[in-house]
């Protein structure tokens, strides 16, 4: 999916201990709901394993529903031993991180930035700095 995309969020999240990096991106449609999940995953099986369950656990669901799911439910559908559980953390790291890149495009389309200039000038009466804002105005 396109990272410069509005509608997209993408996360990415590593393990430096053991080198698994995780990429999942979300699709959101216009009722708030993730259409489409996709994920790149280096590491071990229990890491793409993660992964995976994560991109079918969160389809359909909202972003406030998807960003509640837990590592501990991701270990614990696919009976990750104690040594594999930060795995499952990546995975509950990714879809937060997508989530959150997703709302803050969101929040910047909803928010820009307007042209305009800032006026310094020396106060004669007092020698201060005095700065004026001038937003919108070129």
């Amino acid at each position: 999916m396109p990272k410069g995309d509005v509608d997209v969020g993408t996360g990415l999240v590593g393990a430096p201990a053991c080198g698994d990096v995780m990429k999942l991106q979300i699709r959101v449609d216009e009722n708030g709901i993730i259409s489409d999940v996709k994920f790149k995953t280096f590491g071990c099986g229990s890491a793409i394993a993660s992964s995976s369950y994560m991109t079918e656990r969160v389809k359909g669901l909202s972003l406030d529903e998807a960003g509640k799911i837990k590592n501990t439910e991701i270990a614990k559908e696919l009976s990750l031993p104690p040594v594999k559980l930060h795995c499952s953390m990546l995975a509950e790291d990714a879809i937060r991180s997508a989530i959150r890149d997703y709302r803050s495009k969101r929040s910047k389309m909803a928010n820009p930035q307007k042209p305009g200039f800032i006026d310094v000038s020396q106060s004669a009466a007092t020698g201060e700095t005095v700065a004026t804002a001038h937003p919108g105005q070129a």
